[in-house]
This record gives C-alpha cells, sequence and structure tokens, in this order.
C-alpha cells in the first residue's frame, strides 16, 4: 500500500533535478556541470544510485532502488536555449540552500516554479539597448572610429529586434541568422553608398559581432574535454549551421548591393585589426558588461566582468605576437578563470555568469565565419582559420578550466573532488554532499 506514494516521492525529486538541469543547460552550462549538479541535487535530497543521461536536447534521470526491482525513469526535453543568468543565479542558490538543508524539497519546487514563471526586471528594450552596446564596444575593440561604432550598435540593436520578431513567429534559428547577417551587410551596402571614409569589412564585422557563434563552439569544446562528446558534436554542428546562416545572409546582401550599383570591394570579414591597448581593454571591457546585462546578469556583477575582460585582453594582445594566438587565449583564460571564481563568490553569482561575458571578446566567432567564408568560395586558406578558431576554443575552454583548478586552493577550499562528476565547474556545487539527509 505505501509503495504507491513512496514512488510519488521519488518522482517528485527527480523531477525537481531534471527541472534545475534545464535551467542550467538550456543557460549554456556545460553537460558535465549539469550531470553533477542533478547528481549533488538528488543525492543532497537522500536518493542513492541514480544515473543520469544529458545530451543536447533532452535529460533523463533514473533510479533503481534494489536489483529486484524495475527502475523508475523520468526525461525531460530543453526546448529553449535562451541565456538567462539572472534565472541562473537565482536556481544556484535555490541548489545552494537545499544542499545546506535550509529548504526542504517541497520549498524548492515552489521556489522553482516561481523563478520559471516569473518575467525579468529588465524591460525589453533595455536588452536591446545592452546588445548595442556590446556591438559599440566590438567596434572600439577592432579599431573602429565613431562611425563604425555608432553602425554597430545600430545594427546589433536591429538584429535583436528582427530576430525577436522572428522567434515569435517561430522561425528556425538559421533563418535568423540569416536575416542577421543580411541586415548587417545592407547597412555597410548603404554606408558604402554614402561615401563615408569607412572600410567595408569592418562595419560587417563590427556588426555581425551578436550573431557569431563563439560561446557555443566554446560549449562544445567544453564537453568534449569533460567526454561528453555527442553533446560536444550537436554543439560544433549547431555552431557550424548559425555561422554558414550568417554567409548566406551576407552574401545575399553584397548581392543586393550588386544590384543596387554599389561595390564593396573585396569583403574579408574577421580580418579587421586591433585598435591601440587602452581603446582595445575599453572596447573589451563595454563588450562583456553589456552582454552580461543584454543577458540578464545581476547589475553587481557587471563592473568586475568588465574589468576581469579588460584584463584579459591585455594579456591576450601582449602575448600575441610572442606566443601566438592560441598560447595568449589559453594564458588569457586561466587568469579570467582564477579571477572570476574568486570575484564570483563576493558578488553571489555562479563562476559561469562572469567568466562567459569575460571571454566573449576573446571567443573564436571571426576566425569560424571567416574560415567557413573562403572555402565556401574555394580558398584552402580557410582551413586555417576553422584550425585556429578551433585552437582558440580549446585553449579558452582548458584554460579556464585550469583556472578553477588554480583558485579553488587560492580560496582555501581544497577538497577531495570526485572524479566521477565532473571537477571543476561553472555552475553548481563543488561536490555532491548532503548536510540534511531526506527520505522520500
Amino acid at each position: 500500500m505505501d509503495a504507491v506514494p513512496e514512488t510519488r516521492e521519488i518522482y517528485k525529486t527527480l523531477d525537481l533535478a531534471l527541472r534545475v538541469g534545464e535551467v542550467l543547460l538550456s543557460s549554456g552550462a556545460g553537460a558535465a556541470d549539469v550531470t553533477a549538479t542533478m547528481l549533488s541535487l538528488a543525492h543532497g535530497l537522500g536518493l542513492r544510485g541514480i544515473d543520469v543521461d544529458v545530451t543536447f536536447t533532452a535529460l533523463q534521470m533514473s533510479y533503481q532502488e534494489s536489483f529486484d526491482d524495475p527502475a523508475l525513469i523520468q526525461v525531460r526535453n530543453v526546448r529553449h536555449r535562451d541565456i538567462d543568468y539572472e534565472d541562473l543565479t537565482q536556481v544556484d542558490i535555490l541548489i545552494q540552500d537545499v544542499l545546506s538543508g535550509e529548504i526542504d524539497r517541497d520549498e524548492a519546487r515552489r521556489r522553482l516554479a516561481k523563478i520559471i514563471s516569473s518575467g525579468h526586471r529588465l524591460p525589453r528594450w533595455a536588452v536591446t539597448l545592452g546588445w548595442g552596446v556590446t556591438g559599440a564596444g566590438i567596434g572600439f575593440l577592432l579599431g573602429g572610429d565613431l562611425i563604425v561604432v555608432g553602425i554597430a550598435f545600430l545594427a546589433a540593436c536591429g538584429i535583436d529586434l528582427l530576430k525577436k520578431r522572428m522567434s515569435r513567429r517561430r522561425l528556425p534559428a538559421f533563418y535568423q541568422q540569416v536575416a542577421g547577417g543580411l541586415l548587417a551587410t545592407l547597412l555597410a551596402v548603404l554606408t558604402a553608398a554614402t561615401d563615408l571614409p569607412v572600410d567595408p569589412s569592418l562595419v560587417v564585422t563590427a556588426s555581425i559581432i551578436m550573431l557569431l557563434a563563439g560561446v557555443g563552439f566554446m560549449g562544445a569544446v567544453q564537453d568534449a574535454l569533460t567526454g561528453f562528446y555527442i553533446t560536444s558534436g550537436a554543439r560544433i554542428l549547431e555552431a557550424m549551421l548559425a555561422t554558414a546562416g550568417i554567409i548566406a545572409g551576407v552574401s545575399g546582401g553584397l548581392t543586393v548591393g550588386t544590384m543596387m550599383g554599389v561595390e564593396l570591394g573585396e569583403l574579408d570579414p574577421g580580418a579587421a585589426g586591433w585598435s591601440y591597448l587602452p581603446v582595445m581593454t575599453f572596447g573589451a571591457g563595454l563588450s562583456a558588461a553589456a552582454f552580461a546585462f543584454a543577458s540578464y546578469a545581476p547589475v553587481r556583477s557587471l563592473l568586475p566582468i568588465a574589468m576581469i575582460a579588460g584584463l584579459g585582453e591585455v594579456i591576450f594582445y601582449g602575448l600575441s605576437d610572442q606566443s601566438g594566438p592560441a598560447w595568449a587565449a589559453a594564458s588569457a583564460a586561466i587568469v579570467i578563470g582564477v579571477t572570476s571564481y574568486a570575484v564570483a563568490g563576493r558578488v553571489r553569482v555562479p563562476p559561469l555568469v562572469v567568466v562567459v561575458p569575460a571571454i566573449v571578446p576573446l571567443l573564436p566567432g571571426l576566425s569560424i565565419y571567416r574560415g567557413l567564408s573562403l572555402m565556401s568560395v574555394g580558398d584552402s586558406s580557410g582551413i586555417v582559420s576553422i584550425a585556429t578558431a578551433m585552437a582558440i576554443a580549446i585553449s579558452l575552454a582548458s584554460g579556464v578550466i585550469l583556472g578553477e583548478y588554480i583558485a579553488q586552493p587560492l580560496k582555501r577550499e581544497v577538497r577531495r573532488l570526485e572524479d566521477r562528476l565532473s571537477g571543476p565547474r561553472l555552475v553548481g556545487p563543488i561536490r555532491a554532499r548532503a548536510v540534511r539527509r531526506q527520505k522520500v
């Protein structure tokens, strides 16, 4: 008679862990972090012997009380992938409260439902302005003048509004990328038609920065480094498809320009140079903080993010000539990782909220775009750009993970990391533990 109520209680625990995992995965957390957090949460609520399977589109948990009993299995699909650092921060605090015994499972379920269903503190127009400032910051980073910065701001705002309208109509992300690339190129065409003294390649590069798939590509590398190869392959395919959409949109814009009689010359996005160090540092900090703001990161984290991003760009700029982009990116990522983990605790956010925006100026999205663009016209030199992008992505992902290994002793939190989980984490508890065990 007690079997049904006990089974219902187990399902409630599995459901809570799955919903938490969905928030983490949709916000850009690595598969290893999601798996470890779900295991930690179930372990803290009294379930032992849980199996977790995380893929790019689905989460699965199974529990078998004994070898003679059938396994209880629950599956949850991940349909939305909007980065939301506000929800991620609140869920991370929720996890810590559950594992410390401050709240029970039922209270955690109520709080989680409120987090997911409630709106954001920012109006939507503020998010659009945030993306515009992100584009303007990249314009400074690439050495553009005020005209380029202004065009990048307008392009980023326009692309965000366009993608928002298209997403409401349920159009796939590929077509949103095509439309964004087309809009950015048409702005470059209009600029060239006015005879303004600007480089069209620089205009397009600064305008399409918010469309580039650098974050997804680095996430794929992180999953590969932690042994989640299927999820890694899916993320790489998504990043390549998104980049192909940009190429299609830019090609369409060039065609329209030719029909209008406006020639942009040899367009080579991704080949733009760097600005001088002070302007580059300012642009990196501005773009990182604006990216975090547009992703709903808490306001208290914006200034530290900007400072860490500027520091990372200084290191990258200083070492790139001597050691090459890969080692320079790795060195910058290690410093970003160490400082981010130290700062994240002080501003009460998961390290992921600090790390990802801080490395946005370093992401190899432009190298991916340039490589695929050159390969699409039969230029074999595009392979070099793709290889460079992969090297930078691996350097960034491995450098950030190494940064936590270094940061934990510095924070006096040396503890035995469980190899069966994920080791260092960008989000979630450091290791599985149950301060207060609850029977289900």
